[in-house]
């Protein structure tokens, strides 16, 4: 063996090969991993920081500007980031609680719904969501807010990403990252918040900030690395993009002005000593509508036709808005708001890998948002209003739930509707199931289905066949839960 790696190495060893020549045969099978002069500026800026310093206060900050700025400028950012808030969280969840206990279940839906509406709770999901996705996270501190109308005083007091900062940039102690300290598991332990945003007239360099528990604080941003422990805009990939396109639909719009003003050049066949009338050169001769000019002898009028890129736009801005689209795990057409080009097929297919990303992002938000909030509601709640006699023993500490979002818009709703019908007739599917995609509470569909049932069977008002066979619904059952057992088994 010795003599055969002699031979191939000419008598060097292949530790003596490697630190020569560090990665060479490694690199060679992988054409990325070269540098050619076609490539080498192409990745001039690659480089191999850490997570926390490719992402660094600085770099973010320029991101958000710039973010910021995109959406407050170009239409196409600000209707994307609009589209995420408004399919993601829409009017906002709902809670179900899957306790044994209707009455408690009931209690807390109730309450809890009233809680939120009183505390805006859908509208300020809505701005985290716009948050997270122009300035990379959203931060929202639990706090107690004497003024909310509802029992529980519990509310969410929303911050800027700016405003949670170090005074330094870089510290050695790796525990600290940009105002969020950790502990040795990588969890967050503390946010240092600044009185004011660093852009506001009242901020003043090196002001005492407030420290808040992460117990308080809720902190949400998209994990791109493992290390990464601050978010960037979930635009930064698009950022190019949407300037070159606001770019060249200013290009396209100049162009398209200087074609709709009526101008005029004067020019001659005529030789140097011809009989041409003379002209100076560069001659303004002011044009109006509805008359005739005669040019000086021996010339001649011709408009001009300035070239424009016209042709080429609608396809140009529909690769540029496809590429800005799979930033965010998007089609074309719901950025674009264009489908013109869509069949049945075609647009429910978009709409499948769309609304995937959709569900997957409201999975995250019931994960480190809604549950967080629930649980720390339920604690005050308990405490602000007891339950009847032996509830809250009954009750477990992390009660069993879950939370219904709006329906996505079917394509075709007839085809959905028969497809549902036939899901249902097969029993491949539960009522709870099908009413959970729309967004729908179940146990309260089948109460107003009830009373919607009895009152026609009151009035004398004819129904179909299917209805027939629930014409021993008592319509007090919501108060008797064995009858309610016998109509969902029906």
């Amino acid at each position: 063996m010795k003599n055969f790696l002699s031979t191939i190495f000419k008598g060097k060893s292949p530790s003596q090969i490697s630190l020569k020549h560090p990665g060479r045969i490694l690199r060679a099978r992988f054409d990325a991993a070269q540098t050619t002069h076609d490539n080498a500026r192409h990745w001039a800026a690659a480089d191999h920081l850490s997570a926390d310093m490719e992402a660094s206060p600085d770099v973010r900050q320029t991101l958000r500007t710039r973010s910021r700025y995109e959406v407050a400028n170009n239409s196409y950012a600000k209707g994307l980031v609009q589209m995420l808030s408004n399919d993601c969280i829409g009017t906002g969840p709902r809670l179900q609680m899957l306790t044994a206990d209707e009455d408690f279940n009931d209690e807390v839906e109730t309450e809890f719904m009233q809680w939120a509406e009183a505390v805006r709770l859908a509208a300020k999901l809505r701005t985290m969501r716009m948050a997270r996705c122009q300035d990379g996270e959203a931060f929202a501190v639990m706090a107690t807010n004497p003024k909310v109308r509802h029992d529980v005083k519990l509310d969410l007091m929303l911050i800027e990403a700016d405003r949670i900062c170090s005074d330094l940039v870089w510290l050695p102690d790796d525990k600290l990252v940009d105002g969020i300290s950790f502990d040795d598991w990588g969890n967050p332990e503390a946010f240092r918040v600044m009185k004011y945003h660093p852009g506001d007239i009242r901020y003043a360099p090196g002001e005492e900030a407030v420290i808040v528990p992460a117990e308080y604080m809720l902190h949400i941003f998209r994990q791109d690395r493992p290390g990464l422990h601050r978010g960037v805009p979930e635009l930064t990939a698009a950022l190019p993009l949407f300037a070159q396109l606001r770019r060249y639909n200013l290009a396209v719009l100049s162009a398209a002005e200087a074609a709709a003003d009526f101008a005029a050049i004067l020019y001659t066949d005529a030789p140097p000593n011809g009989e041409s009338e003379e002209v100076e050169p560069m001659d303004v001769i002011p044009l109006e509508r509805n008359m005739m000019l005669t040019a000086p002898a021996g010339w001649k009028l011709d408009q001009l036709d300035p070239k424009q890129p016209a042709s080429s736009h609608a396809e140009f801005v529909k690769v540029i808005l496809s590429e800005i689209a799979r930033c965010v795990c998007s089609t074309y057409g719901s950025v674009a708001g264009d489908f013109s080009g869509f069949n049945y097929a075609s647009g429910r297919l978009d709409n499948q890998i769309y609304h995937k990303s959709i569900l997957v992002d409201r999975s995250f938000w019931q994960s480190e948002i809604l549950n967080r909030v629930f649980e720390l509601w339920m604690r005050e709640y308990m405490l602000t209003r007891p339950f009847s006699a032996g509830s809250c023993t009954r009750m477990p500490r992390y009660p069993r739930r879950t939370w219904f979002w709006d329906n996505f818009p079917h394509v075709d709703p007839n085809k959905e509707a028969n497809a549902q019908n036939t899901r249902l007739n097969n029993h491949t599917t539960t009522l709870a199931a099908e009413c959970a995609k729309d967004g729908l509470d179940y146990m309260a569909v089948i109460r107003q289905r009830a009373k919607e049932l009895n009152l026609m069977r009151k009035l004398k008002i004819p129904f179909n066949d299917d209805a027939n066979a629930s014409q021993n619904i008592n319509p007090e059952f919501e108060t008797d839960s064995e009858q309610k057992k016998e109509v969902m088994h029906e």
